[in-house]
């Protein structure tokens, strides 16, 4: 079976159409008013909606180019502007800190000057148990700094704690708010005796316990300075201890009990001041 060929139109005879058409067309264009009547109407009506088009996308996507060259150079600036700040805050947050210690020696000058009677030596504290508080923690002075068991340790306001181990470079130190602490204490104002002993569940709101408070004439009141007494075995006389919060008769009509606010930020210790001098202790039995 023979197959069909396929018809085909030569190429020189369609460049020959071609050329007649445009050759006639421009012949109609010049010898007549065509282009200027019916090519201007049928322009009007396709070529400029096209250009008008085509203008618009360009000019679209130019300003899309200028707004992405803008965001550019902005994502630039607020980068460096991090960077500024970023900078800013570590050197704000230096010079907090270095006001902050600054604060502290003046109070550990002031608490110094203020019991200058007494030899002290400054440490730095370098370790805590856990929790929030600082009922007991270490110091970075030992022994072979002089340190030793039953130093008073004061702070800030007044009395922290008393060393209870010491080794050749640190030391360790239990404060008046941890629970195991009993410090003998009286009233300033009225030199009744009382005992001022640890509580971490009071601390929570900032309280310590005050307890066996004789007072006669009932006139201790919110506000009173409680002190280290004079017959404290362990502590030095007249250091501060806090501030009688409240005070209430016990079942004995005897004593009264109560609560004290410390006078030391147990929160935020970080420098203290141990007194070197050691509470000179009497034997009772060799006394009498």
């Amino acid at each position: 079976m023979r197959r069909r060929e396929r018809f085909t139109i030569p190429g020189k005879y369609i460049l020959f159409v071609l050329t007649v058409l445009c050759v006639g067309t421009m012949s109609l264009s010049f010898l007549t008013d065509f282009d200027g009547g019916l090519l201007n109407t049928i322009s009007g009506y396709v070529l400029i909606p096209i250009q008008r088009g085509i203008n618009t996308t360009g000019g679209w996507m130019r300003s899309r180019v200028e707004n992405l060259e803008d965001l550019t150079a902005v994502k630039g600036e607020n980068e460096q502007l991090r960077e500024q700040i970023a900078d800013l805050t570590l050197e704000n947050n230096s010079l907090l800190q270095e006001r902050y210690e600054l604060e502290e020696l003046r109070e550990l000058y002031d608490l110094d000057s203020e019991y200058s009677s007494l030899d002290k030596i400054a440490a730095n504290i370098i370790g805590k148990d856990t929790g929030n508080w600082f009922h007991m923690f270490i110091i970075d002075k030992g022994y072979d700094d002089g340190i030793r068991r039953d130093m008073n340790v004061i702070a800030g306001g007044g009395l922290v704690g008393i060393v209870t181990k010491t080794g050749p470079d640190w030391a360790q130190v239990r404060s008046i708010i941890d629970d195991m602490s009993n410090v003998g204490a009286m009233v300033l104002k009225t030199s009744d005796l009382c005992y001022v002993r640890g509580d971490l569940q009071m601390m929570t709101e900032g309280t310590l316990q005050l307890n066996e408070l004789r007072d006669p004439d009932d006139e201790v009141e919110q506000g009173d300075k409680v002190v280290t007494s004079h017959v404290s075995a362990k502590y030095h006389k007249g250091i501060l201890i806090g501030y009688v919060n409240e005070v209430t008769m016990d079942a004995n009509n005897l004593t009264k009990s109560g609560s004290l606010t410390p006078a030391v930020d147990f929160e935020h210790l970080t420098t203290v001041l141990v007194i070197t001098d050691l509470k000179q202790q009497v034997d009772v039995d060799e006394a009498q």
